[in-house]
């Protein structure tokens, strides 16, 4: 039971301090995350430059890849776009995801945490909402791909439930990547670094897929890799949903995976967070 204090000279009741708050309680979470989600976000619409590797980026790949290896991979570029855009979507989360450490990092070096830590809100609300903006920026470079698609040739052809359905696991997939790099802002602590051991992590997963290839075209001792890469299954589960074929079988993969890595990496990086700050 908190304790209850008065002054000597008019007995009143002294205001409570900020750890006897209920705002400090677990019933504020979700507002403090959010109030640092919407500091991020202001943030990045003030630096309209931060939005290059979500909007413009994304493009380029569709266009480069659609263009000059369509009618090499597929026989045609109309053809290619059907099966390279739903690829290039998850390419596109997993590439943009290694911004929120390189974000995360360039705040702990302003010194930013150190007053985070000096508020009454938990620990990770910091974390989430930075991860919580993210999501914003995937959301809107999803859409962007998906209008130029359309533009450019690629048909929907299932129905308006399954694309929402599509652009929820894609975010799901983007919400556990954010957490690995999160935890490996918080081990290397530059941004640089995390932008280059990103690449380590991006690269394999990306390229190592059927993003932009059938797997049954891979070299039997590369298909192993595709096989359990979560990527192939997200790529996959984001076709079906979109322009038809299997979906039960990724989606559950892809589900799984995500919060396995999540399960992993939200733990760690907060602890390491803590440990840090």
């Amino acid at each position: 039971m908190t304790s209850v204090t008065t002054t000597p000279a008019s007995g009143r009741h002294a205001a409570p301090t900020p750890a006897q708050t209920p705002s400090a309680g677990a019933m504020a979470y979700p507002r403090h995350t959010f109030s640092l989600a919407k500091r991020s976000l202001i943030k990045m619409w003030r630096t309209p430059e931060a939005l290059i590797d979500v909007t413009l980026q994304p493009i380029i790949f569709l266009l480069l890849f659609v263009y000059v290896f369509g009618g090499a991979i597929a026989g045609d570029s109309s053809t290619y776009l059907q099966f390279a855009l739903p690829g290039v979507l998850v390419q596109t989360i997993v590439f943009a995801s290694a911004g929120t450490g390189v974000g995360l990092a360039e705040d702990l070096s302003t010194g930013i945490f150190d007053r985070f830590r000096s508020l009454p809100i938990s620990r990770s609300a910091p974390l989430v909402g930075a991860i919580l903006a993210d999501l914003v920026r995937y959301l809107t470079s999803g859409l962007i791909m998906l209008a130029l698609g359309l533009l450019l040739g690629f048909r929907i052809t299932t129905s308006p439930q399954a694309v929402v359905a599509a652009f929820g696991l894609v975010m799901v997939f983007a919400f556990a990547m954010c957490w690995v790099f999160t935890a490996l802002a918080m081990v290397v602590g530059q941004p640089r670094s995390v932008q280059g051991l990103g690449a380590l992590v991006m690269l394999p997963l990306t390229f190592g897929s059927n993003v932009f290839v059938p797997t049954d075209t891979l070299p039997s001792w590369l298909r192993g890799f595709v096989e359990i890469n979560p990527v192939t299954h997200v790529a996959d589960a984001a076709r079906g949903l979109l322009s038809g074929g299997p979906v039960a079988a990724p989606v559950t993969f892809a589900l799984i995976a995500s919060a396995v890595v999540i399960a992993v990496f939200a733990p760690l990086a907060v602890f390491l967070y803590r440990r840090r700050t």
